[in-house]
């Protein structure tokens, strides 16, 4: 079996998601930014975790969100309880148990490290195909902003487009999560630069990478005061678009990227 999407997935409530098309106008004052110790700028510190792992020609592959402070024994518990209702390899468990404690540890290792907090927004993408079920979407995010849920948005983004598939919500809050975690951890890379090199005032997230790059601070965006309202050639940019195909052809997409 081929899973993209959480095994019992921690749901949490959250802001709404907003309306595409609503008017509006803001007042924005001057951007205040802070210094905080890492952690995932979202409300709930969980971790994206995605395993993609094959073995005698048998694949795993899943993605889910993990809370770093479980106990170690958990992950354990997890991979025994995976390779065991999806019937795979005892050889799996270890390869499965490696992965994600790898990627808990690098999260870990930017824990009590310094991060810059400053409201500023930036373009989400997310282009996943989840069992038979594809979605495009893109949107502003304000990653400055430590109670935003990606769960929530995910699962009310689902219920707006009449989208059923049970893993698809997940799948998006992963992908949100994956992206809000780079530029959290380029943000201590950064501050960390900015100490070593005994610069005075450290750089606004400053970063080479491409999700880094297509941050828009908020007040430079929006001005001290300015409508957000989207100009109609760029509307289109800000549509989703959802196909759901038959699940033969998904099938064949499915043994198509097994063997990739």
């Amino acid at each position: 079996r081929t899973a993209i999407g959480p095994r019992n997935p921690p749901w949490h409530g959250g802001d709404e998601r907003s309306d595409r098309t609503a008017m509006k106008t803001v007042s924005l004052g001057a951007p205040r930014s802070s210094t905080v110790k890492f952690r995932m700028p979202t409300r709930d510190n969980l971790v994206p975790i995605r395993v993609d792992i094959e073995v005698d020609g048998q694949r795993y592959r899943d993605a889910f969100t993990w809370n770093p402070r479980d106990p170690d024994s958990e992950v354990i518990t997890f991979a025994k309880r995976t390779a065991k209702e999806l019937k795979l390899p005892a050889t799996f468990v270890p390869q499965i148990l490696q992965s994600i404690q790898g990627q808990l540890a690098e999260f870990r290792s930017y824990e009590g490290q310094e991060m810059q907090v400053k409201e500023k927004i930036m373009p989400l993408k997310i282009d996943l195909r989840v069992n038979n079920t594809t979605i495009r979407d893109q949107f502003l995010w304000d990653i400055g902003n430590l109670e935003s849920d990606p769960e929530e948005f995910a699962r009310t983004l689902c219920d707006d487009l009449n989208i059923t598939d049970p893993e698809v919500g997940p799948a998006i809050a992963v992908c949100i999560r994956e992206q809000l975690y780079e530029i959290a951890s380029q943000t201590v890379s950064a501050m960390r630069e900015a100490k070593m090199s005994k610069k005075r005032r450290a750089p606004e997230f400053a970063s080479n990478s491409k999700a880094m790059n297509n941050a828009v601070d908020m007040f430079k965006y929006f001005g001290s005061k300015g409508s957000v309202i989207r100009k109609r050639k760029e509307w289109y940019l800000y549509e989703p678009v959802v196909d759901v195909v038959p699940k033969e052809e998904a099938a064949v997409v499915d043994a198509k990227e097994q063997l990739k």
